[in-house]
C-alpha cells in the first residue's frame, strides 16, 4: 500500500522532481514520506510536500501506509544499514522479519525503527560483507517470507537494485532516465514504454540499461509494453474549481459511463464478446472482490440471477474459506487498482482449482489483469480521492451491460443523462446531508437490487465522514438492529418502485422516531419530506443512480464536518497488503 520511486538518470535531476514523482503515488499511502538522493536522507511525517533543490543522478523515495510501527519520522522510509552504506525502500510486509531481526541483532546490528522494512537494509549489509549483490538478492528471495517490492541503493554504486514478490513494481523507460515505481502513474506523463516485473524477479538498473533475473539469478528476457493512457489525463487530474477531488470525480461520472459503454461496442468489443461467451459456457460464476468493488459485484450477482445465471460473490480475503470452485467455474475478479492483495490471493487459489479467470479493472497492465485470461478496462480514469466513486459506477454499469447482453431488459443509452439529472439535485441533497453529519450513527436499508447499494453507501459514510454506518437488508431490521433506532436516528431508505416490503420497513423505523431520508424512483413518494427522487424505470439503473445519490450525501456530510475527504485517515487507495 506504500508508494515507491527510484530514478537513475543520465543528467542530474532535483529532489523536487523526485518528490513530484512520489506525489503522484500518494494515494498509495500518506502517513509519512522520505527520500535519499546520494547526499541527503530526508524523512517527514504527513503528506508529501514537493520541495528541495538538491541535485543528483540517482535517488529513491517512499510514501508510507503504516503496517509495522507507528507514524513517526523514525519509521518513515528510506531505511539505512548500520554502516550507512545500504539504503532501501520497501512496499509490502516481511512476515518473518522478527526471526531475521533476531539473527542480525546477535551479529551486532542496531535498529532504529519499529518497522519490518528496516530488516532489509541490515540483511543486505550483513550479506554484502562476503558475497556480491546478485548472490545476496538470490538469498533474500530464499529467506524472506511475505510480500515485497524493494529498491536498494549502495553508496558509491551508480545502480538501483529492485526485487519483486507479490507487490507491484514497474520500470518506466523515460527519456534520459529509467524510473522504477509502484505503478505506471509515477511516470505515465513522461513515457509510454514500460517493463513490468512478474513475481520472483529482480533487476539491476542504470540510467541507460536494465537487466532482469529470476529468483535463482538466471537472466531472463523482458518485453517492453506500450502504455495506453488517457490523453486528457493532465486535465482530468486537476481539481479545477472543486474543493475536493471526490466531488470532481462524482461529477465525472456521466462522461466516464458514456465512454465505457461506447468502448464495449467499439475498441473493447472483441474482448467483451469473449467474456459473454465464457459466461454462457460456465457452470457458475463466482466474483472475488473487496470493499467498494465487492458491493459492485453484489449488484452483478443480482443482475446475473435475473437472467438465470448461477452466481455468487465472495469477499476476497475469505475466498478460499467459502469458495467451491472447479474447472467449470468462472471466477471474475473486480479491482479498481488491479493490485489488491486479497484478490490476488483469491486468484491464486482459483488457479490451483483450475478455474478460469477474467477480471474487471481500472488500471492497465496491473497484476490482476496479467493473471486473467480476459480483462475488461472500466475506463473510469484515475481516481485521486481514496473513496471510490466513478470506478464503482463504471464497475456496476459494466456488469449491467454484460447482463443486458444475456437478456436483462434495460435501457443503458440514457444512463449518462440520468446521472446528469441527478447531479442537478446536489444542492437539495446537500441539505439532507447535514442530518447525517449531526449524528453518530446512521443506517441504510434496501432490498434486492438496493441491498448492495445500502452496503456501499454505509461504507462511504464510514470512510469519508467517520460516522458509524450500517447498510443492511430491510427485512433484517426486526432481527436485532431495530433496537438501536431511537428518536432522530438517521435511516436512509432505498425504495425501489413497486417494493411494498421496503416501504413497510421504512414505516417501522419512522414509528420509532427515525429521521428517514428516502432515495426512490417511486412517483407516489416524490413529494414526501426528505426525499431524493430519481426519475428512472425499474430496470436495474436505479441501483446505480441510488448509489450516486448516496455518494453526494456522503460527500456533503463529510464536508460539513470538515473531514479530509480525499485522504481519509488510516486508508490508502491501493491495498497491497493482506
Amino acid at each position: 500500500m506504500c508508494g515507491i520511486v527510484g530514478i537513475a538518470a543520465k543528467k542530474e535531476f532535483s529532489s523536487s522532481f523526485l518528490l513530484e514523482r512520489l506525489k503522484r503515488l500518494e494515494y498509495r499511502g500518506y502517513d509519512s514520506y522520505g527520500y535519499y538522493d546520494t547526499k541527503n536522507l530526508e524523512k517527514f511525517v504527513g503528506e508529501v510536500v514537493v520541495t528541495g533543490d538538491n541535485h543528483t543522478k540517482l535517488g529513491v523515495a517512499h510514501t508510507r501506509w503504516a503496517t509495522h510501527g507507528g507514524v513517526t519520522v523514525e519509521n518513515a522510509h528510506p531505511h539505512v544499514s548500520c554502516d550507512g552504506r545500504i539504503i532501501i525502500v520497501h512496499n509490502g510486509i516481511i512476515e518473518n522479519f522478527a526471526e531475521l531481526k533476531k539473527e542480525l541483532i546477535i551479529q551486532g546490528h542496531r535498529f532504529s525503527s519499529q518497522t519490518d522494512s528496516e530488516v532489509i537494509a541490515h540483511y543486505f549489509e550483513s550479506k554484502l560483507k562476503h558475497k556480491d549483490i546478485k548472490q545476496v538478492m538470490v538469498e533474500f528471495f530464499r529467506q524472506a517470507q511475505g510480500t515485497f517490492a524493494v529498491l536498494v541503493m549502495i553508496k558509491g554504486d551508480e545502480k538501483l537494485y529492485a526485487l519483486k514478490k507479490d507487490s507491484p513494481m514497474v520500470l518506466g523507460l523515460c527519456k534520459g532516465m529509467n524510473m522504477l515505481a509502484s505503478d505506471i502513474y509515477a511516470f505515465s506523463d513522461l513515457t509510454d514504454k514500460a517493463v513490468f516485473f512478474e513475481n520472483n524477479e529482480f533487476a539491476i538498473i542504470t540510467e541507460s540499461s536494465w537487466k532482469f533475473f529470476d529468483k535463482n539469478g538466471k537472466a531472463i528476457n523482458k518485453s517492453i509494453k506500450k502504455i495506453e493512457w488517457e490523453n486528457e489525463e493532465k486535465e482530468r487530474a486537476k481539481k479545477k474549481d472543486y474543493k475536493h477531488f471526490m466531488l470532481k470525480e462524482i461529477e465525472d461520472e456521466p462522461g466516464v459511463v458514456k465512454r465505457m459503454l461506447f468502448s464495449m461496442d467499439n475498441e473493447q468489443k472483441q474482448v467483451f464478446n469473449k467474456v459473454i461467451k465464457l459466461i454462457k459456457s460456465s457452470k457458475k460464476i463466482v466474483f472475488a472482490a473487496c470493499g467498494t468493488s465487492y458491493h459492485a459485484s453484489l449488484l452483478g450477482a443480482y443482475y446475473l440471477h435475473q437472467v438465470g445465471v448461477e452466481a455468487q460473490t465472495l469477499i476476497a480475503s475469505e475466498f478460499k474459506h467459502y469458495a467451491n470452485i472447479d474447472k467449470d467455474t468462472l471466477v471474475i475478479a473486480i479491482s479498481q487498482s488491479g493490485e489488491t492483495m486479497d484478490v490476488i490471493d483469491a486468484l491464486k487459489y482459483a488457479q490451483e482449482k483450475k478455474a478460469r479467470i477474467i477480471s474487471i479493472v481500472n488500471v492497465l497492465y496491473s497484476s490482476i489483469q496479467r493473471m486473467s485470461e480476459l480483462s475488461i478496462n472500466i475506463l473510469a480514469g484515475q481516481e485521486r480521492a481514496v473513496p471510490s466513486t466513478k470506478a464503482f459506477v463504471n464497475q456496476a454499469t459494466l456488469l449491467l451491460r454484460i447482463c443486458q447482453e444475456l437478456g436483462y431488459k434495460v435501457n443503458l443509452s440514457n444512463l449518462a443523462d440520468k446521472i446528469k439529472a441527478l447531479l442537478e439535485q446536489k444542492e437539495d441533497i446537500k441539505k439532507l446531508a447535514e442530518q447525517i453529519a449531526e449524528s453518530k450513527d446512521a443506517y441504510i436499508i434496501g432490498r434486492g437490487l438496493t441491498y448492495p447499494v445500502a452496503r456501499e453507501i454505509a461504507l462511504k459514510i464510514k470512510e469519508t465522514a467517520y460516522i458509524h454506518a450500517e447498510g443492511m437488508m430491510g427485512g433484517e431490521l426486526k432481527h436485532g438492529t431495530i433496537a438501536l433506532i431511537e428518536e432522530g436516528t438517521p435511516v436512509i431508505s432505498l425504495v425501489n418502485i413497486n417494493d411494498p416490503d421496503i416501504i413497510s420497513n421504512t414505516k417501522e423505523v419512522e414509528a420509532r422516531g427515525a429521521g428517514v431520508i428516502m432515495i426512490t424512483n417511486n412517483p407516489a413518494l416524490r413529494k414526501e419530506k426528505n426525499t431524493v427522487y430519481i426519475h428512472t424505470d425499474n430496470d436495474g439503473k436505479f441501483g446505480i443512480l441510488a448509489a450516486i445519490a448516496g455518494q453526494l450525501i456522503t460527500y456533503y456530510a463529510a464536508d460539513y464536518l470538515g473531514r479530509p475527504i480525499d485522504k481519509p485517515r488510516n486508508l490508502a487507495k491501493s491495498v497491497t497488503v493482506k
